[in-house]
């Protein structure tokens, strides 16, 4: 039998010992959770609504008389003021209307002298016999037709003159030119709106609100913003809410002023904000994925802390409502934090690595349903 080295039989005995030896245990992998704080508020409500910024005051301009635009002096966005020239229609025919109620008027005039002239005449003759009673009635009779046809063509010659005045449209306000509807060489009808001028001192919010949100509208508070400035909210008060619902669309349509000297684009696009305090209770609004259930009834794994680590446990809530994807619950300390996601694979006492917590999420106390509004 070969003899080996004693070296050689020592290593081959220390490897086989050390197979044998048991291994270490790996590291314990944790599982991440994310949470949730829970905070409490009262119970609000939030509809947000889509609407215009407009001007309290606009008025639609439009000429007295109809005819061939001649001449348009503004444009949209333009400021005038009050008594600005705006537009012109051809005249033509108006200067010839008055030319002849000025000589009708020249007539009437020359027959009125004419009347009064025999009819003092007429009245003298009278005194000696020369003329009868009934000639001197007839004369008077006449000179009083004359007299009356003399007022009525001069109430006709200054129709005239008006109607030539109006063939100029001047603006009635100062402010914005908001709308046009009228071009050079366009025929427009007596009264037809062909302009609108808005006062840009006086803007406000206007939304239209659904049936089924008209009370809790009334005695809502209201903040705006505009699609210029988003994070710019500012308070408004409801000003006017129309007591009847449009035809089309059954809607109440709102207008709301801002409670403060606010310069806001007219014409801008606002979002609404009408918020009503549901009750005084307290409650915290979680996401739904936070919500489990043990014995039938709603509970939460809340994360107790442990240095780096966390462990969780199952609490109690009672549920107080739903907000489409938040519950709003209560029963748990201010402050906890609850597990936002995967609970199915949770266990009492498991430990958890903490992740990220969950943005605005659990305190959301403030519960918004979107409502756009008709236009």
């Amino acid at each position: 039998m070969k003899n080996f080295p004693a070296t050689s039989i020592a290593l081959a005995v220390a490897a086989m010992l050390s197979a044998c030896s048991p291994a270490e245990a790996p590291p314990e992998v944790l599982r991440p959770v994310r949470t949730a704080e829970i905070r409490y508020d009262a119970t609000r409500e939030a509809n947000r609504y889509a609407g215009t910024v407009q001007s309290r005051f606009e008025v639609d301009q439009a000429f007295r008389v109809g005819g061939k635009v001649a001449l348009r002096k503004v444009e949209v966005g333009q400021f005038v003021r009050e008594g600005d020239v705006l537009a012109v229609l051809d005249d033509s025919d108006f200067r010839l209307a008055e030319e002849v109620a000025r000589e009708q008027w020249t007539a009437a005039v020359a027959q009125a002298r004419q009347a009064e002239s025999d009819r003092k005449r007429l009245g003298s003759l009278k005194t000696d016999g020369s003329v009868s009673a009934a000639d001197d009635e007839h004369a008077h009779s006449g000179a009083q037709t004359a007299q009356a046809s003399e007022e009525a063509q001069a109430r006709q010659l200054e129709l005239a003159r008006n109607r030539l005045k109006y063939t100029v449209l001047r603006a009635s306000r100062s402010g914005v030119v908001t709308t046009l509807r009228l071009e050079a060489g366009q025929v427009v009808a007596e009264g037809q709106p062909v302009l609108a001028i808005a006062d840009p001192g006086s803007p406000e919010i206007v939304v239209d609100v659904p049936e089924d949100q008209l009370d809790a509208f009334k005695h809502a508070q209201f903040q705006a913003s505009i699609a210029s400035a988003p994070d710019e909210r500012f308070e408004v008060a409801l000003r006017e809410l129309s007591p009847q619902a449009a035809a089309q669309t059954r809607t109440y349509r709102a207008r709301l002023k801002p409670t403060s000297s606010r310069p806001l684009p007219l014409g801008a696009t606002a979002t609404l904000a009408a918020v009503r305090v549901e009750s005084d209770v307290q409650v915290a609004a979680i996401p739904a994925t936070a919500l489990t259930q043990v014995d039938g009834h709603a509970a939460v794994w809340l994360v107790q802390r442990i240095g780096d680590q966390g462990r969780v446990n199952l609490a109690p809530v009672v549920v107080h409502g739903y907000r489409n994807d938040l519950v709003l619950v209560s029963g748990v300390p201010a402050g906890a934090k609850v597990v936002t996601a995967g609970v199915q694979k949770m266990a009492p006492g498991l430990k958890v690595a903490l992740a990220a917590e969950a943005p605005g999420r659990a305190d959301v106390a403030l519960v918004n349903t979107t409502q756009q509004a008709a236009r």
